[in-house]
């Protein structure tokens, strides 16, 4: 009997990669009169892969080819979505290649993502790529004419609404994306990337502020505490928030707010970078360390100290009513802990809610505060 495959190893590749697999596939079926079954394409990281293409056909100077994203293993809204490519002949204009985004792969309407208003978003290491994978099998063909390579991504509107891309000003579809053309299980780079960009744009249409929070729940909760700034000053950075705190410094932000959870603000007060529950446990020393300071009993300092979880010490605390000095003792230890990290980079205010998402208290503190 073979053996199982562990669950959650196996890599998978961007949309920027498929798009170029798709793109080279089409090319070569206008260049030899017939698009082929696979193709072998080179990824920006320099390594080659081969894509399995669907749906091609070719015929009047123009070619259509498929290629279906693989995401491996990692959780991605746009996994099994079906990257496009029409290319066609642009007669006596040798040299010349023109990568165009069609339905399904959004538009950008706002500064500051490294791509023109009113352009396709591609971004610029697969557009790159893009155009490299077509150049390299139409090098006698641009010797006398030109090429058009339209990408499209049916249903990518549908998807892009499950992504950061209507925050960011990006309308009607998904973006191309990809530095190294490999998606890794449960890396979720393409997140990271979203948050560092959601930073920027913060940077470029907010002013000088970002409100940081680490899910859904906490972003609404901040977002009623903050009702006069525009929701592009709003990024959810989950568990990365080195990231976004040195996207913030680099970009000058100069006002910081995160809004959190006990668990993440824990992981954020012992000095964690990346805040995702598997990565280190809580310091539950640290909470025992924070209650007793505000007048816990010794005999709750031992149980929060064994406990299991950052929500079992609130909870205990809560019975002493002492919920609320507790997260305060909480959220002054983030400041002290991030502003230590950042020294003079930036003011920080921290505001902290329920599981409800009710505000319990904040703490500010830092540069400017």
């Amino acid at each position: 009997m073979a053996e199982k495959r562990r669950r959650g190893t196996r890599t998978g590749f961007t949309t920027g990669a498929c798009a170029a697999a798709a793109a080279r596939a089409a090319t070569l079926g206008l260049v030899i009169g017939c698009v082929p079954e696979s193709v072998d394409c080179r990824l920006p990281n320099g390594r080659q892969a081969r894509f399995a293409v669907s749906d091609g056909r070719c015929q009047a100077g123009q070619s259509h080819a498929v290629v279906i994203k693989d995401a491996g293993d990692d959780p991605d809204v746009t996994n099994q979505a079906r990257l496009t490519a029409d290319v066609h002949r642009l007669v006596a204009m040798p040299g010349v290649v023109i990568l165009k985004g069609g339905e399904g792969i959004g538009t950008v309407t706002l500064p500051g993502l490294g791509l023109a208003v009113g352009a396709a978003a591609i971004n610029p290491v697969p557009r790159r790529n893009i155009e490299e994978n077509v150049r390299a099998v139409a090098a006698a063909w641009l010797q006398r004419d030109g090429l058009e390579v339209t990408l499209s991504v049916p249903g990518g509107e549908k998807m892009a609404k499950r992504t950061l891309n209507p925050r960011l000003g990006i309308h009607g579809g998904i973006s191309i994306l990809g530095v190294s053309g490999i998606v890794y299980p449960y890396s979720t780079a393409a997140f990271r990337a979203s948050v560092v960009q959601g930073v920027e744009m913060a940077a470029y249409q907010g002013g000088n502020i970002v409100v940081l929070t680490t899910g859904g729940r906490t972003e609404k909760f901040a977002m009623r505490e903050l009702k006069t700034l525009p929701s592009v000053c709003f990024v959810q950075m989950g568990d990365f928030l080195k990231p976004a705190l040195d996207t913030a410094v680099r970009m000058g932000i100069r006002r910081v707010v995160i809004g959190a959870m006990v668990g993440k603000l824990t992981k954020m007060a012992q000095g964690e970078t990346i805040t995702h529950a598997g990565r280190n446990p809580v310091n539950t020393a640290l909470l025992a360390e924070l209650a007793l300071a505000i007048g816990a009993p010794p005999e709750l300092y031992q149980a929060i100290r064994q406990g299991p979880t950052a929500r079992h010490a609130s909870e205990q605390l809560a019975h002493l009513g002492l919920r609320r000095p507790f997260y305060q003792a909480l959220a002054e230890r983030v400041v002290q802990t991030l502003c230590g990290r950042y020294p003079n980079q930036f003011s920080l205010r921290v505001l902290v809610c329920d599981f409800d998402g009710g505000k319990i208290t904040e703490a500010s503190g830092g540069s400017h505060a």
